[in-house]
């Protein structure tokens, strides 16, 4: 049967996992047992996915990842080069605590810049935006633009990642897409 994904001949893909349609994985790249990877991936070069990990349709994961077991990520997800997922909150090299991974989820449409770090037991929001070199610490709420050491808010974006600028009425249009956003108790939504 001939597989409908591309996976470099340097990639190695272990047993068990489930790639699906055209999705690409490239040089020195590992996908270990029983991972999920939806339609349209793109694995970068020399990224890792550990066992049990499930990625949605068009993740796009950058040079230098790993993910590691217990996080998943949802559709149209991105992850910047060499960003760094964490699912130990106390590891020790003498202790093993293989059953003690926190779960992350990274929701439909967020993205996680260059060089950003996600401490465990933290879920990204629905087109949420970190920041390059970003530390996240807590829940990263949907839409929500976030920077620093640890993560601060300064700001929402659209689903194009453009930054929103609410009215008095807590009204936003996205430049770029025209999309209607409408910020009410802290939580941003679109205006159908």
């Amino acid at each position: 049967m001939e597989k409908k994904y591309f996976a470099h001949e340097s990639a190695f893909i272990d047993e068990g996992c489930e790639i699906s349609e055209g999705t690409k994985i490239w040089h020195f790249s590992h996908i270990m047992p029983n991972c999920k990877l939806g339609k349209g991936c793109n694995i970068g070069q020399n990224v890792v996915i550990s066992p049990d990990v499930t990625l949605g349709n068009n993740v796009k994961v950058q040079n230098n990842v790993s993910i590691y077991t217990g996080v998943i990520c949802e559709d149209d997800v991105f992850l910047g080069p060499s960003m760094v997922f964490t699912n130990v909150i106390n590891p020790r090299s003498a202790v093993n605590r293989r059953g003690a991974y926190l779960k992350t989820t990274v929701k439909k449409g967020a993205s996680i810049g260059a060089n950003a770090t996600i401490v465990c037991g933290h879920d990204i929001g629905e087109y949420a935006f970190v920041g390059a070199g970003t530390v996240v610490t807590k829940d990263i709420p949907n839409f929500a633009l976030v920077v620093g050491n640890p993560s601060k808010q300064i700001g929402w974006v659209s689903e194009y990642g453009i930054r929103l600028v609410f009215n008095e009425r807590g009204k936003a249009i996205c430049e770029e897409s025209k999309q209607e956003y409408s910020l009410e108790n802290n939580n941003v939504s679109r205006i159908k």
